[in-house]
């Protein structure tokens, strides 16, 4: 059987994807933000805070938990989120060292 398309990258290349994917959509970057400046676990007032459906930010919310960047606790009837800080202090340090490794403008275009 053929190698899938994940298994030709390293795992470093296939976690940094995986990160990556996760934070690509206007929506999920205004999810994280809005944990991040409310410096607390969110509990449910993110449908009137972004406008979106309760369905929507939903399959947000469950693509960055699966991804690992926010965490979830449940409280009575709600789940409350909150950032990661393992796993969002390490797509801080992979993408740093991802945008550092370039040194700068070459003559080549």
């Amino acid at each position: 059987m053929g190698l899938t398309r994940s298994e030709i990258f390293t795992e470093e290349q296939n976690l940094l994807a995986s990160l990556l994917k996760a934070v690509a959509h206007p929506a999920r970057i205004a999810i994280l933000q809005r944990i991040i400046l409310s410096n607390t676990c969110i509990c449910g007032d993110l449908v009137g805070e972004l406008g979106l459906a309760q369905a929507t930010i939903s399959q947000h919310l469950k693509e960055l938990k699966s991804a690992g960047l926010i965490q979830g606790t449940i409280e009575g009837v709600s789940v409350c989120y909150c950032i990661n800080p393992k796993v969002w202090k390490l797509l801080e340090n992979r993408l740093g060292e991802f945008l550092g490794s370039y040194k700068g403008a070459t003559e080549c275009c």
